[in-house]
């Protein structure tokens, strides 16, 4: 019986330390080997992440989808999303709430170390994402956003907090970033920053111009907040330095050495350079820039490749592609034509003729066989649209992310002047180089000349202003998008069944599911318009819905 007993008690104590060997190989296969550990993890290393992310996804927004929106381009090929928003009733903000997270991360450790020059930093990167989670969105998490760890139903769930305070929350952080970046600085961030690589002047010039951004989309719904704001700004330049020149655009480089660090839609790593291919000129932009004799058209397109010319004179039946001179002596191919040589249903009214730059027309049911294409698949590749221009297919061509620059400044403070009367210097100048900083980011040269056009001269309207300024939204076509909702300019015709552009983006249906009560709050909050969404059935919930922002101002539509 006694040697019964310790037999049981020996294999008792090794079943415990079995279990307890499992334990730590469980805890060890539990570790993630490639994560960082909170602890003791470089907050530099982080913020590089934060910059590059939040940098990427502006381009991501306004090369894409947005750009499709404000018609700067059009896709002829799996274009739904991009030509028509359809966004199928669900868009997500993960990604812009990982961004977030990774940058309080960094704050946090800022403030626990005494690090000034990271909480300055952290605290501009966090205005910018929360100011495009609320202008894409409407209400958003914000106060109680990214506690989760903290515990408590309310930070597992964190209620939308209204527009208007998620706006104030920016413009307070803005202003308190700007106060630490110009005391004594603590810390550094050596090769973190690969914006303005610590320069405190530049990240103030930064902070200061975001604030006249939010400010100028306060204009409709506050406008005596935003006067003030503005005019507080303006009057005091060495308490509040901004962007006024392209040297100090908030601009970030792609080193281009694999498809996540490149321009979005490259065709380096694309093998098939589909997705360059498929974005194509659209007809809208490509008209407004042809009509104003626009020079930066080269920078943003590609000729076509093949112009169209029909003729009667030419022999019946013809349809032949050859070398044809043009008047400044420059060779180009052509494709000659007969009329009777078109298809059946194709009427000559219907081609686009100009022998350098084609857009692709809105609404089209089949885009990829538009202009006689040759190759009607919707892997096109339409020798007669023009395809936007070749070094947005390179990786290491240079271009920039410009998320905020001097020739957005300057349109900010010609509007701020010439439309609402305020304090903001002179309108005309401000507006003059705006188009000139433009020009210059895109390696134009002198503006003058464009300046003179006579529908370019300056005539001090809401209209000529924001126009202009759309078309130096070029590749961040959604603060162009926000504009257009604040103002109805330019004047944009929708291309989905509803006619009109859309002025928001829907909430994520993850959050529509587990944190329902308090999103459902939120959309009751929004405005519900005419338009009638077919992905919802919550239709308050749709892209035509007005936010608390436009809520009352009669715009855009």
């Amino acid at each position: 019986m006694k040697i019964r007993n310790k037999f049981l008690v020996l294999l008792f104590v090794l079943g415990v330390a079995g279990l307890n060997s499992c334990t730590k190989e469980l805890v060890k296969m539990n570790e993630n080997p490639n994560g960082a550990d909170p602890e003791s993890a470089n907050p530099n290393l982080v913020l590089t992440t934060v910059l590059t992310e939040s940098f990427k996804s502006f381009v991501n927004l306004g090369y894409q989808d947005i750009a499709g929106v404000m018609q700067h381009t059009q896709k002829d090929g799996w274009g739904g999303g991009h030509n028509s928003y359809d966004w199928g009733g669900s868009n997500v903000w993960s990604g812009y709430y990982d961004i977030l997270r990774n940058n309080k991360f960094v704050y946090d450790k800022a403030v626990a170390s005494g690090n000034t020059l990271q909480q300055g930093i952290t605290l501009v990167m966090k205005s910018l994402m929360y100011g495009l989670i609320t202008d894409l969105w409407g209400d958003a998490p914000y106060s109680n956003a990214l506690k989760a760890n903290e515990g408590g139903i309310e930070n597992k769930f964190p209620v939308y907090d209204t527009q208007q305070k998620i706006y104030e929350g920016i413009l307070a952080d803005l202003e308190q970033a700007n106060t630490i970046l110009s005391e004594n600085i603590t810390g550094e961030v050596g090769n973190a920053d690969v914006i303005f690589n610590g320069n405190t002047t530049k990240w103030r010039k930064f902070a200061n111009s975001l604030s006249l951004r939010y400010y100028m989309r306060l204009s409709e719904k506050l406008p005596d907040v935003a006067k003030e704001g503005i005019e507080k700004i303006v009057s005091d330049p060495a308490k509040y330095p901004i962007i006024l020149s392209t040297d100090d655009d908030a601009a970030m480089s792609y080193p281009g050495n694999n498809n996540g660090d490149s321009w979005p839609a490259n065709a380096t790593y694309d093998s098939d350079s589909t997705n360059y291919r498929r974005i194509k000129m659209a007809n809208t932009f490509v008209t407004e820039l042809l009509e104003f004799k626009d020079p930066r058209i080269a920078a943003f397109a590609n000729k076509v490749q093949i112009f169209l010319h029909v003729d009667e004179n030419y022999p019946p039946g013809t349809d032949k592609v050859e070398d044809t001179v043009m008047a400044d002596g420059e060779v180009r191919l052509v494709r000659k034509l007969h009329p009777g040589a078109l298809p059946s249903t194709v009427n000559v009214s219907d081609l686009n003729q100009n022998p350098d730059y084609v857009g692709l027309p809105l609404n089209l049911s089949v885009p990829y066989a538009y202009n006689l294409s040759t190759d009607q698949t919707q892997s096109s590749r339409n020798p007669h649209v023009s395809w936007v221009n070749t070094k947005f297919a390179n990786a290491k061509s240079g271009i920039k992310a410009r998320i905020l620059s001097a020739a957005e400044v300057h349109f900010i403070l010609a509007e701020a002047s010439a439309v609402y009367g305020w304090n903001a210097g002179d309108a005309e100048d401000h507006y003059k180089k705006a188009i000139q900083s433009s020009f210059t980011a895109w390696d134009v040269g002198s503006a003058d000349d464009y300046l003179a056009e006579p529908d370019v001269v300056f005539d001090g309207t809401q209209e000529q202003i924001i126009t202009q300024k759309w078309i130096a939204s070029w590749s961040v076509a959604a603060e162009a998008w926000f504009d257009w909702r604040r103002t109805g300019y330019p004047v944009l015709k929708g291309a989905s069944q509803q006619g009109v552009l859309p002025v928001r983006f829907y909430y994520p249906l993850e959050e529509r599911n587990l944190n329902t009560s308090n999103v459902n709050a939120a959309i009751e909050r929004l405005e519900l318009s005419s338009y009638n969404d077919p992905y919802l059935s919550n239709v308050k919930n749709g892209i035509w819905s007005k936010p608390w922002i436009i809520q009352g101002t009669g715009k855009p539509w």
